[in-house]
């Protein structure tokens, strides 16, 4: 099980606590994490993504195990520690005047 952390906003709109819980099959990738997550929770969709490109949106950001994982590959593999579901994976509203 992956555990991902939403921030308050998206948490509201999918009416769940701060950490949800998704299965992945294959690769643990940001891609496949984010396709589960919208799968199980599909008014999500949009939100954290683009509907068309699939990009994630502007103000958002992703960590995985302490790091800003937010401009590497979405098909890059994601920390051993989050696809064993010891760290999570996180999805942060990204505040104006923020580092890029």
């Amino acid at each position: 099980m992956i555990r991902i952390v939403l921030p308050y906003h998206l948490r509201n709109l999918a009416h769940v606590g701060s950490e949800v819980t998704v299965e992945v099959e294959g690769p643990i990738t940001q891609r496949s994490v984010l396709a589960a997550l919208e799968a199980r929770y599909p008014m999500l969709r949009g939100t954290i993504r683009d509907h068309v490109t699939l990009q994630r949106r502007p103000f958002l950001r992703f960590f995985a195990c302490e790091q800003d994982i937010s401009h590497e590959a979405p098909d890059a593999p994601l920390p051993a520690a989050v696809a064993s579901g010891a760290e999570p994976f996180i999805v942060i509203g990204a505040i104006s005047g923020g580092g890029t």
